[in-house]
């Protein structure tokens, strides 16, 4: 009778294991992913590409993970449009008093984090409006300004007329409504000039500016102050507001870095027949396609590369007289380009030949039909 031994490795279950020490189960973790292992700098730039939300949760991980998430160089950002229609492609939503409320409460909550965190901003997206006075936003972002580094700020978008999320409000507004939206513009100007005086003094080396402007000689000189800036997007803030011919050329000609410029301006009905003059040295590109009513007669862009001009209909219908009186000013957008856009290369998106000049509108025909205000490119008019 043969007797087999077998082993107690065979006998013992497939679901025991040998227990292995916890110090040699942390080593094995750490030779798997080795993130703690890596510099300091070398961790902040990884987990620079988290969103906020992420960067939170990261700091919930462990205590070293916590310690640097609240570094201030993961906070270079300051988002406030980042929620609700910003994502659902809406420029403004009427929400409940109660969603209103929270949406508020988290405003609050996001600028006292980035307070704490000692944030470094490098960008600033923000769309309140600061004539609120039941809401104090300018007061939300003055003491917002105050208490992080702003110094290195390159980047600002700001929507300063209207708030993203308004509550509800089923009350009956007076007849009188002109004159209240009148002191409502002027709330929104003085606040709006107050911060940008703030951002002068705190922020001097912005560089990108996107913001609604009223074209006052107050915010002229205060924008003017930003020698650094090399795009620059301004949007109309009121439809009755015009711009002088002098107004628009000293801005071109004051800031001496500006490399891409695009206007939304809405000239009025009783400034037809002004023209405008730009000059500046740096400038590549210029959009006045969002713009109606604009008219150049006379453009110094050495530096021009690429052009967008249309032109709007406003469906008003003058008469040949009035008509001819008002065009007869304006010269063709070709000879205005031909002389004082030497190196421009695209018009609406359109390549152009290096011949263009040499020949009279060719290939650019079609181009001025859509985009020029003289007789030769319109034969009937509806503003």
């Amino acid at each position: 009778m043969t007797t087999n031994i077998i082993s107690s490795s065979v006998i013992m279950s497939p679901r025991k294991r040998t227990l292995v020490p916890v110090s040699s189960r942390r080593k094995a973790a750490d030779d798997y992913f080795p993130f703690n292992w890596l510099p300091v700098e070398c961790q902040l730039h990884v987990l620079s590409f988290l969103n906020e939300v992420d960067k939170c949760s990261c700091a919930l991980v462990c205590l070293s993970w916590s310690c640097l998430v609240r570094s201030w160089k993961l906070w270079r950002v300051a988002d406030y449009s980042r929620r609700g229609v910003f994502h659902m492609g809406q420029e403004g939503l009427l929400v409940s008093n109660r969603e209103f409320e929270r949406w508020k409460a988290w405003v609050h909550h996001y600028t006292h984090h980035l307070v704490s965190r000692r944030a470094s901003l490098l960008t600033l997206k923000a769309s309140f409006d600061l004539g609120d006075r039941c809401n104090n936003w300018s007061e939300l972002l003055g003491h917002l300004l105050d208490h992080v580094h702003c110094r290195d700020l390159s980047h600002l978008d700001l929507n300063w007329t209207f708030t993203l999320l308004e509550p509800l409000d089923l009350r009956v507004h007076s007849s009188s409504s002109s004159h209240q939206d009148s002191i409502t513009k002027m709330d929104q100007v003085t606040s709006f000039q107050e911060l940008l005086t703030k951002l002068t003094h705190s922020c001097p080396r912005i560089s990108k500016m996107r913001l609604h402007f009223d074209w006052s000689d107050v915010s002229m000189s205060l924008l003017t102050n930003f020698q650094q800036l090399r795009v620059l997007e301004l949007k109309y803030f009121w439809v009755f507001k015009g711009v002088t011919p002098s107004t628009l050329q000293h801005l071109t000609k004051s800031l001496p870095n500006l490399k891409s410029l695009t206007l939304q301006i809405l000239v009025p009905l009783r400034n037809l027949g002004i023209s405008y003059t730009l000059e500046s040295q740096s400038l590549e590109f210029l959009d006045v396609s969002p713009s109606r009513g604009l008219v150049f007669s006379c453009l110094k862009l050495p530096a021009l590369r690429e052009l967008r001009a249309k032109k709007i209909v406003r469906g008003i219908t003058l008469d040949r007289r009035t008509r001819l009186r008002i065009q007869s000013r304006w010269p063709c957008l070709y000879h205005v380009l031909r002389e004082g856009t030497p190196r421009l290369q695209a018009l609406n998106n359109e390549r152009l030949l290096p011949t263009w000049r040499e020949e009279r509108y060719g290939e650019m025909s079609a181009i001025l039909e859509q985009s020029c205000y003289c007789v030769q490119h319109l034969d009937s008019w509806l503003w």
